[in-house]
Parts: C-alpha cells; structure tokens; sequence
C-alpha cells in the first residue's frame, strides 16, 4: 500500500498543481509527501506558492487564501466525492482575478456534483446557477436568520450590495449585471 500511495503521489501533486494555475497560483509548485512503512498513512501537501521558496508542510506555509484554493484544487482532482459538496468561504483570502478563477472552478465542480457555497465575493456568487441571501434580524430577546432565493433582478441588487455596499447605485448595478452576464457566458446559458 505504501508503495502504491508513493508511486501515486507525484501524479497526485501534477494535477493539484495544474487547477492552482487555473485557481490564479500559476508559479505554484506542489508535492505530496508519503511516509512510513505499509499502509503508508502518514501523507502530507507540501506547497510553494512562489517560485524560490521549497515546497513545505502547507498547514504551515499557506495564507488563507492558499489554504482555500489548494484545497479547493484538491477536490477538483479527487471528483469521487458525495453527491453534494459544501464550501464555507473557500473564496476566503481571495479577490479579483482570484475570485473569478475561484468561480469558474466551483461552477466546474458544479457540474457533476450539488455544490453549495458559503461566499461573500460577487464574482464568486455571480457563478452560483442560484443565489441564496441569509440575513439575520436581532431583538433584545433573539436572532432570527432568514434565507431567501433571490430572482435575476434580486441578484443583481445583492451582487451591487456585496461590490459597493450601495445596491442603490447605478455602477454598482451595471458591474453586478455585467458579473452575472460573464458568468454566464461562460457557463454556456
């Protein structure tokens, strides 16, 4: 078993690697360490995330934002997973360009398995096939969450909310709608 798990580990790392360039960590170099005698159940990712620096024991090396997006390549590659995925703020560290690779990878996943997602980036939202809004209302006995499914318009008014605060303004409007469009198109729909 050991030896199988070391054999395997090089391509295993080859693969994590590749969804990091798409994940917006081009120069990212990942390596998965297999030790011990048989079964070989001590298995550790290495990762560096830059170029010049060895790759190390990535619970010790990773910012949040690699942490989530080395995870998140991770189970891009081992895609036998349960039917629905949850990701609570695997976006987490991440903005811009990021985001959206975040997105198209979720929305990727997306399409062989339910994946839910726990966001507060627009470009990551904007991927979602539907978008839910939690929000919380408090009085001095108790704190009620109500979750909503919202419609197109109601999107774009969340997705202007998330960007600038102001889901009022025009700008903000146009960006979230242009957001939801580009996901879209690249979705196929």
């Amino acid at each position: 078993m050991a030896a199988a798990r070391r054999a395997a580990a090089p391509a295993l790392a080859r693969r994590i690697q590749a969804n990091l360039a798409e994940l917006a960590m081009p120069k990212a170099h990942v390596a998965i360490d297999v030790r011990g005698d048989d079964p070989g159940d001590d298995v550790e990712v290495l990762l560096a995330a830059n170029p010049g620096t060895p790759p190390l024991p990535l619970a010790k090396v990773a910012s949040g934002g690699e942490l989530a997006r080395t995870m998140l390549a991770l189970r891009l590659v081992l895609t036998g997973a349960p039917p629905t995925l949850v990701f609570d703020e695997v976006d987490a560290g991440s903005g811009g360009t990021a985001a959206l690779a975040v997105g198209r990878s979720l929305a990727r996943l997306a399409g062989e398995h339910q994946v839910l997602v726990v966001t507060h980036l627009p470009q990551v939202a904007a991927y979602a096939d539907a978008q839910v809004r939690v929000a919380k209302q408090s009085d001095e006995a108790a704190t009620v969450a109500q979750a909503s499914v919202l419609d197109e318009p109601e999107r774009v008014i969340e997705l202007s909310r998330m960007l600038s605060g102001q889901p009022d303004s025009d700008a903000a409007r146009t960006h979230a709608a242009e957001l939801l469009a580009s996901a879209a198109g690249e979705r196929g729909r």
